[in-house]
């Protein structure tokens, strides 16, 4: 017999998955873009934050440069707070499981879904070559995403196409087999920050286009950096328009309402020129960051310790993704 008030069965825990691809260093648009985001969700959820080695692998093809941006990676987010308490944090190669159920994904993928790939046909036509691996960038991705069942994913506006990618694949082999998967929802940031940081040449901030404000640059490099940001020729005493400026725009990224005011309102009085505002800049990049530069180099000094994080990390991933391959395995005919 039923009893009146049944216990509730606990909800299972709200998943949240994103990963970062080594692709060099991490720079302020990553961060004001993902990084932050990434950090503030540790949370909210069971989180699983991943260091994507294997999508790098479609640009990336030396090996000491992938090992070393990997560990540059970790050092990073370590530095700037996440919690390996909190999130499971790992590279994407210590769960070879993800590679397995790519492989039966594609096997319920159709090509005109990927040929429709936005993010492919954009790095085509930079040059990036058109290889196998690239093309089925976003298989690869729904793994990461599906092998953990998760239920959020935050990305950027240029991401979402992928995560619906990711849904329609979750669709066609729950369809094909039995539901075993969500169907992941985006966390997209109200106000899209990623497109709001431009870099030093005025386009938005990215490692391919040689425009990058390093996160941990500092000293002499910082400074020639800033310095180098493309303004225009406004002479010292002119007016300037804020809401066109990069160095403001990057300005604003760390100041409080009251300092944009008043940085905008000597702008347009040409109380300040490109020149004092750059300075302005800088100290805000080092005040802002400068906690995390020592907590940065002091982990660089602890390797082993570091290792250990991923390795930790990587096992507690592992032992979802395997919970998730028995399933897979046993619903498709790979296992009884």
């Amino acid at each position: 017999m039923t009893p009146a008030n049944p216990t509730p069965k606990p909800a299972q825990p709200l998943r949240i998955l994103s990963g970062v691809q080594p692709s060099g260093k991490l720079h302020l648009g990553n961060y004001f873009g993902a990084v932050k985001h990434h950090i503030a969700l540790q949370d909210q959820g069971q989180c699983f934050f991943f260091i994507a080695n294997y999508h790098a692998m479609t640009t990336i093809q030396k090996a000491d440069a992938l090992w070393d941006n990997t560990r540059d990676v970790a050092l990073d987010y370590l530095a700037l707070g996440l919690d390996p308490a909190k999130v499971a944090f790992f590279r994407q190669s210590d769960v070879p499981e993800v590679t397995e159920l790519a492989w039966i994904l594609s096997t319920v993928t159709n090509m005109g879904l990927l040929e429709r790939a936005v993010s492919y046909k954009d790095k085509i036509d930079k040059g990036i070559e058109a290889s196998v691996g690239l093309f089925t960038y976003p298989v690869l991705m729904a793994a990461d995403i599906l092998i953990y069942r998760s239920h959020r994913v935050p990305v950027g506006r240029d991401q979402v196409q992928h995560l619906e990618m990711t849904r329609d694949m979750a669709i066609k082999f729950n369809h094909a087999f039995k539901e075993i998967f969500p169907e992941p929802q985006p966390i997209v940031p109200k106000e899209d920050a990623m497109a709001k940081v431009p870099g030093t040449d005025g386009q938005k901030m990215s490692k391919s286009y040689g425009n990058t404000i390093d996160i941990f640059a500092e000293g002499k490099p910082l400074e020639k950096t800033v310095m180098g940001i493309k303004t225009d020729s406004t002479p010292m005493g002119q007016p300037l328009n804020p809401d066109t400026c990069n160095v403001y725009t990057l300005y604003s990224l760390f100041a409080t309402l009251e300092e944009k005011e008043a940085l905008a309102a000597d702008y347009r009085a040409g109380k300040i020129g490109y020149g004092g505002a750059k300075k302005l800049l800088k100290a805000k990049i080092d005040g802002y960051f400068a906690p995390f530069r020592e907590k940065r180099k002091q982990l660089a000094l602890e390797p082993a310790s570091v290792e250990d994080i991923l390795r930790d990390g990587a096992s507690r991933a592992r032992a979802e993704a395997r919970i998730t391959m028995d399933l897979v395995r046993q619903v498709t005919g790979l296992a009884k």
